[in-house]
């Protein structure tokens, strides 16, 4: 018996976190400073209309206004 395919939704998460592993390691690259879930949510935001640049505008924005906040919070914070 050929072993059977994982579930449609297994595959739609494993092809999500791939995808977000290679934008890391470019963010990373890019030294933009951005941990895995505010990459996921950026993502998620630019996935339903938000204007890419805009919102690189709306961190930079942020950064320059709040300096001394740690915007690159722990994984697990």
């Amino acid at each position: 018996m050929p072993p059977q395919d994982p579930p449609p939704a297994v595959d739609k998460r494993v092809a999500a976190r791939e995808v977000v592993d290679i934008l890391h390691e470019i963010s990373t690259l890019l030294n933009t400073n951005l941990s895995r879930p505010q990459l996921s949510f950026c993502i998620s935001l630019i996935e339903n209309g938000v204007h890419p640049e805009a919102l690189a505008t709306v961190i930079k924005t942020l950064r320059k206004e709040y300096p001394e906040s740690d915007m690159t919070e722990s994984e697990d914070g």
